[in-house]
């Protein structure tokens, strides 16, 4: 049998059978559902949302299209100008497909809620699908699902991740291409504290020294001003 993509059996559910899923990791802010609204009071529904039909609940779970849902809620003219009827495209999946094609839905929008991304990626752990699985439906790399995992924090969903092993200190003599220069650790002068004192004494010296041939500077050009002044006046 020919496949046939979803989209080409589009029908209208009342909205009061719709419910959204639990999980969808999509976020929009006010300035942009607005806009949402302005598009559909303008335009009409021109694209489906896509759900999966529950038969034991008669319900419609949905999958992506959260927002366009919204609209027809909180905006009584949509609601009655659709005759409270949405377009509906169906997708029969198990929940954890369900979950990577609103994953997928969203990432090829480029939106998505990171908190919300990490607790899908917990929800799959524990219905049992691998890093690798993750890796393949929801289209992200390694780095992307450990730094989701670490932000649920919990330690059951690292049991796939391969840790190396621990590290060993390594000897000082193969960390350097020459030999280390330990004569100062050895040296017995240098472990003397009368020899450390006579070094503080040494460096204070020093300082004060500078000091004094900073003072000298500063008399020596005192003086030329002053001379310069004197010149100025007499002239």
């Amino acid at each position: 049998m020919k496949y046939k993509s979803p989209v080409y059996n589009v029908i209208a559910v009342p909205i009061e059978k719709i419910e959204p899923n639990t999980y969808n990791p999509n976020s929009v802010a006010p300035p942009e559902f607005k806009l949402l609204y302005d598009s559909i009071r303008e335009d009409g529904y021109t694209m489906p949302v896509v759900c999966y039909y529950n038969k034991t609940t008669d319900t419609y779970i949905l999958v992506d299209g959260f927002h366009r849902y919204r609209v027809m809620l909180e905006y009584p003219d949509i609601y009655e100008r659709e005759g409270g009827m949405l377009p509906v495209s169906v997708i029969d999946k198990p929940l954890e497909k369900r979950m990577a094609s609103t994953v997928r839905h969203n990432r090829a929008r480029g939106s998505h809620n990171v908190d919300l991304m990490s607790n899908i990626v917990r929800e799959l752990h524990e219905l049992g699908r691998s890093d690798a699985w993750i890796s393949k439906h929801l289209g992200m790399d390694r780095d992307e699902i450990l730094r989701l995992k670490q932000i649920t924090g919990l330690s059951a969903l690292f049991r796939d991740v391969k840790f190396g092993s621990a590290w060993i200190p390594a000897d000082d003599s193969e960390m350097f291409d020459e030999p280390i220069d330990d004569s100062f650790f050895t040296d017995e002068e240098a472990l003397d504290p009368e020899y450390e004192a006579d070094e503080a004494e040494e460096i204070e010296g020093e300082m004060t020294n500078a000091e004094g041939e900073i003072e000298d500077k500063m008399r020596d050009a005192a003086g030329e001003i002053e001379d310069e002044v004197a010149d100025e006046t007499d002239s």
